[in-house]
């Protein structure tokens, strides 16, 4: 039989009910040391009904505080401790009275001078009422912080995904401008199945990034299918100067990481090795697992960079000699998701050799999905012309060629 964890309630989490159990269990044991204290000290059973009629009356005045301090609480710091402490004064003076008067009638004073008597009690039920005042401000200042800091950390919790839909969503109107101009004249040169097909992986494109949560994940394996349907567009304009190379390890494909993450960098790579170059370039897309963490290395064969150009807060790269104009928003666009995500716990470097070349390397904790699921929104087979058999790279995904070159716009 399967045992349930347990789960203990926080003692707080019904005011009403602590606030109960707190008075019962305090003026309960007051009442039990009195009474202690009496019978220790030899004096008479019926010193018992005065100390219960003395419990009753203290019980009593606290409720009414409790009222009276739950408004003054709320209010500036001078006025709740005035007003407290002639409150308090007040409801010390009304118990002490009634407790030299029990006594008094009881005949348990010591001495005849009531007003000795009401002096000698009142100091006493002082302390009494101001220990519990004390602690009736102590908790429930304790429960405001810890009130807002909740609402703090909630608020921190909806800024953080806030921010994660916003890096999630930034989309680049250049691609989107660039594949509809492309697909306009391919309509314009009455090229409709060519134009059909890529509208087709436009908007299988488009679903997936609406269908995916902005906070989630999604394995390896899926990413690199988003990527071959943004591929799969790019390819149209660019032909075979756009080539691509997957190498992505089995265990790697099982493995999660924050959806849309790799789109920007390839993004970028198209943008800066493949279209300032009449030779384009090849961008690769390398997964392995390295110990317990996941490691990701989009590369391409363009120009490089220079480190002068680096945006402050990424990490640093060496130059190279020539270097394409980059605003550096996609690599941070990516840092801050890593950042929102991991913390600490993340690699994010991108490294440029005299050579040339672009490269950013990520590393994330490792998370398995060990039975990941299907592509949500999964390319659907768009219709192929005469062109589009022979495939432009060496890229495992099948491109589709149009029979004349759509113009390139930037």
């Amino acid at each position: 039989m399967a045992v349930l964890p347990i789960r203990p309630t926080p003692f707080f989490a019904n005011k009403n009910q602590a606030f109960w159990n707190l008075q019962l269990a305090g003026w309960g044991g007051a009442t039990m040391l009195r009474a202690m204290s009496a019978l220790a000290n030899g004096q008479p059973a019926d010193r018992l009904v005065i100390i219960l009629i003395a419990t009753i009356t203290g019980f009593s005045i606290s409720l009414i505080l409790a009222v009276v301090y739950s408004q003054l609480i709320k209010q500036k710091p001078l006025v709740t401790w005035g007003v407290t402490a002639v409150v308090l004064g007040g409801a010390t003076g009304v118990y002490a009275f009634i407790d030299s008067w029990v006594l008094e009638v009881a005949g348990g004073a010591n001495t005849g001078n009531f007003a000795s008597l009401f002096v000698g009690i009142f100091f006493f039920d002082l302390t009494l009422l101001g220990a519990w005042s004390a602690l009736y401000y102590a908790i429930n200042f304790f429960l405001q912080v810890e009130e807002q800091a909740d609402r703090l950390e909630r608020l921190e919790a909806q800024a953080t995904s806030a921010q994660l839909a916003m890096l999630r969503y930034q989309l680049n109107p250049h691609f989107l401008f660039n594949t509809l101009n492309s697909i306009s004249t391919l309509v314009l040169l009455k090229q409709t199945e060519t134009a059909n097909a890529m509208l087709t992986r436009l908007s299988s494109f488009l679903r997936h990034t609406l269908v995916t949560q902005p906070g989630g994940k999604v394995t390896v394996a899926q990413e690199v299918e988003t990527l071959k349907l943004y591929l799969d567009i790019e390819r149209m304009r660019f032909e075979e100067r756009l080539r691509t190379d997957f190498r992505i390890e089995e265990e790697a494909a099982k493995a999660t990481l924050p959806a849309m993450l790799l789109q920007p960098l390839v993004e970028n790579a198209i943008k800066y090795a493949v279209s300032p170059q009449e030779e384009g370039a090849e961008i690769a897309v390398m997964a392995q697992v390295v110990g317990p963490r996941l490691r990701v290395t989009v590369s391409d064969t363009g120009p490089g960079m220079n480190a002068q150009n680096v945006e402050d807060g990424l990490p640093a790269v060496r130059p190279s000699r020539a270097r394409r104009d980059s605003t550096g928003v996609g690599l941070t666009n990516i840092r801050d998701r890593l950042a929102q995500a991991y913390g600490e716990e993340h690699r994010f470097e991108i490294r440029s050799p005299e050579s040339g070349g672009f490269s950013v390397l990520i590393e994330l904790p490792l998370e398995s999905d060990e039975e990941p699921a299907a592509l949500s929104a999964a390319p659907q087979s768009a219709p192929q012309t005469a062109a589009s058999q022979k495939p432009a790279g060496p890229s495992p995904v099948e491109p589709l060629q149009p029979p004349r070159k759509a113009p390139q716009t930037t």
